[in-house]
């Protein structure tokens, strides 16, 4: 069993909750950051600790990781897409999807990383999308997710001298919840061009996280790295 903690934010469903699985099957203690777990099936895990937190509210941020104490990897998972055109998005929507996508996790990066800091090392891993490398027609979910690509290369080169190493995943279509926003017609496109004719599974994505926040060489830092299977080439 490991001695060493990870929070996962969102880790209540979909890729967040195989991550979750992903890290409590290695025997870590996971503190799990949502705001609704009322789906959650993973009541009763001694190596399980839930925080109901709503990461709008980014100035409690600070309070939150004082409540929590020192970490060893952060995985900032949560997001969302409204699916809307940018004519129908309102200020309220907009602000929205800023606080969650973009500012709550650099928020829970300034406020974890000196204890990583202190301790020597420490890992990081945003989930980002696709989206923010190709564009997407929810235009400000594409921003925002390019927005977690460009810090995670930006706090790499702040945190990397100081042991900590931090990356992102960019995932394709993926069998979630939030698969079901797009348009029918453009998923089946995707499924089509796909090498292997389907929809990445949460579980793909959460074995990529867990390998990056544990096991890959430390020189991979401020990195990228694509899941598409050939959906969105570049």
């Amino acid at each position: 069993m490991s001695n060493e903690k990870v929070l996962i934010t969102g880790g209540n469903k979909g890729i967040g909750l195989a991550t979750t699985k992903e890290f409590l099957s290695h025997g870590y203690k996971v503190y799990v950051v949502a705001r609704d777990f009322s789906k959650f099936n993973l009541d009763g895990k001694e190596q399980v600790e839930k925080i109901e937190f709503d990461l709008v509210n980014v100035a409690e941020i600070p309070h939150l990781a004082k409540k929590i104490g020192e970490i060893n990897i952060l995985i900032n998972n949560a997001g969302i897409m409204h699916g809307i055109s940018y004519e129908d998005y309102t200020e309220e929507k907009k602000d929205e999807i800023l606080k969650v996508n973009l500012e709550a996790p650099v928020a829970l990066i300034l406020a974890f990383s000196p204890g990583m800091v202190r301790q020597g090392k420490g890992r990081i891993v945003n989930n980002a999308s696709i989206a923010g490398e190709i564009g997407h027609p929810d235009i400000w979910y594409g921003i925002t997710k390019a927005g977690v690509i460009n810090f995670t290369k930006s706090f790499a080169k702040i945190l990397g001298p100081k042991g900590i190493v931090i990356n992102a995943v960019a995932p394709g279509p993926v069998e979630t919840e939030m698969l079901q926003i797009i348009p029918k017609e453009r998923k089946e496109g995707m499924k089509r061009v796909a090498y292997t004719g389907r929809y990445a599974t949460a579980e793909e994505i959460a074995k990529t996280i867990y390998w990056l926040a544990t096991d890959c060489p430390d020189y991979i830092n401020g990195t990228c790295i694509d899941i598409n299977n050939g959906v969105f080439p570049r």
